[in-house]
């Protein structure tokens, strides 16, 4: 799936992405300001989560609770190494069935499992964002 899309329309977006995913663990790609936490808070309320959500940049990880799910939203910009990861136990993060919303997946790429749906936005000219879901193989 590949669409174009501006801020107003954030919520189709994520309404699409929740729609076409296989997998509870997507993977957002993209450069810094490109709108990868604005469109992780989108699918978080979409996914009926009443809280303000925010970007877990100084933590890492925010949880999410709902009837329904519990969410994970991963913000690996700040990083390190390989090992912070490990010290906060994502791989139980991951293996747990529930949704990963992972920002940075790059960070730890050796971690993540076969299972997940890439996402890559990128900026246009005019500040329109391009997405691109990759979704599991």
């Amino acid at each position: 799936m590949e669409l174009t899309y501006t801020q107003i329309e954030i919520s189709k977006v994520a309404e699409q992405i929740l729609a076409s995913t296989a997998s509870k663990i997507l993977l957002f790609y993209g450069d810094m300001g490109v709108g990868k936490t604005t469109l992780i808070k989108e699918i978080v309320k979409q996914l009926g989560v009443d809280e303000i959500s925010s970007s877990p940049s100084f933590s890492i990880v925010n949880e999410y609770h709902t009837p329904q799910n519990v969410i994970y939203h991963f913000d690996f910009y700040r990083i390190e190494g390989i090992s912070e990861a490990y010290d906060i136990g994502v791989e139980d993060y991951l293996y747990s069935g529930n949704y990963n919303l992972i920002e940075w997946p790059e960070k730890i790429d050796k971690l993540l499992p076969d299972n997940t749906d890439n996402i890559y936005i990128t900026k246009n000219k005019n500040g329109s964002r391009t997405l691109k879901l990759m979704p599991v193989k």
